[in-house]
């Protein structure tokens, strides 16, 4: 049984070389802060990018990883109101934004990357910071949202909900694809994916996609996608790859579609005017605000929508989660179980 007062800490050395683990104090709230005792983890992409030190925003050296988790509130400062003790919460991705525009300030402080986050037997959380999950969710599926869940919400949500029988297509089949083809079923669209194996577009057409596309076998998947569409393109496109994929999005876009680039992936700049006469927007957005974390759990709950959950590890296997995530081509959130 592992002691549950250890942590792991990113150190200055990169890769999954630079994780160690330490004894974790048991730690004592202030007045505006909580204590959660974990009770489980998810990784994300960004964690292999802070590991490799390619995220924008750097590591500090030896912060507990991980910005997704769930677990209970088992202490709670004098001046805490918004939550109480045995309360199952997650956390924001950014420790202070709570709604409206997302201002630079906000980005700057980020949980497991400058602020100590999940990965780890107990974390303390400002109570600004804290989301209540829904009860229908396991752990593992509470420890999935608050960045590929709320980043989909946010895509299809903002600034211009998603229509019922608007078109959605989305592009890649990491967590935030597979977030955004729910999403869009809960709002009523068609959903078109784009994704690299027969076997991956039989799973996304089982999450509920209307039609899913081979990129492997359909190397000009955006004339299929207008095919489609009968020539009309996407209203809503989900750019879950990024740079390496936004000519062929743009393509697939219908006249004023809104193209939202979340995707992370490396790849040059396109060299081809990305626009070529179409009228249509693109954006980058960057996860989202605890308001839009507030709502997609009131959907998830009213539908009882779950996530995908690929594989759960041990809290002594959290390097081969890394491994995992980064290596065996997951489908779905890869998620690490707190100490017992």
């Amino acid at each position: 049984m592992t002691d549950r007062r250890v942590a792991y800490h990113l150190e200055t050395r990169r890769g999954v070389d630079g994780l160690r683990r330490r004894p974790q104090p048991l730690p004592e709230p202030g007045p505006n802060q909580v204590v959660v005792r974990v009770r489980a983890a998810s990784l994300n992409r960004r964690d292999l990018m802070l590991m490799d030190g390619t995220y924008p925003l750097a590591a500090t050296p030896g912060v507990i990883p991980l910005s997704d988790g769930v677990g209970e509130v088992v202490a709670v400062g004098r001046a805490v109101t918004r939550v109480a003790l045995g309360d199952r919460v997650s956390s924001t991705y950014f420790l202070h934004w709570i709604g409206g525009p997302q201002r630079l300030a906000h980005v700057r402080e980020q949980f497991g990357a400058n602020h100590d986050g999940w990965l780890a037997g107990h974390v303390v959380l400002g109570e600004e910071s804290t989301v209540r999950v829904p009860d229908h969710l396991s752990d593992p599926e509470a420890a999935s949202l608050t960045c590929a869940g709320v980043v989909a919400w946010a895509a299809l949500t903002r600034p211009v909900p998603v229509a019922p029988g608007e078109t959605v297509l989305t592009v890649g089949t990491g967590a935030v694809a597979l977030f955004a083809v729910q999403f869009a079923k809960l709002h009523g669209a068609r959903v078109i994916s784009v994704t690299s194996s027969p076997e991956k577009a039989e799973r996304l057409r089982e999450l509920g996609a209307d039609e899913a596309v081979d990129r492997t076998g359909t190397p000009d998947w955006e004339e299929a996608v207008l095919k489609l569409t009968g020539g009309d393109g996407a209203d809503h496109i989900v750019d879950a790859v990024g740079m390496l994929t936004l000519p062929k999005s743009v393509a697939s876009g219908a006249y004023n579609a809104r193209i939202t680039l979340v995707g992370a992936f490396p790849a040059p700049p396109p060299s081809e005017n990305l626009f070529a006469g179409r009228y249509l927007s693109i954006r980058r957005i960057a996860v989202g605000s605890r308001v839009d974390f507030e709502a997609m759990n009131r959907a998830l709950a009213v539908h009882r929508t779950r996530p995908v959950i690929d594989r759960v590890f041990g809290f002594d296997e959290a390097a081969e989660a890394y491994r995992y995530l980064r290596d065996g081509n997951p489908f779905g959130k890869v998620v690490v179980r707190s100490p017992a």
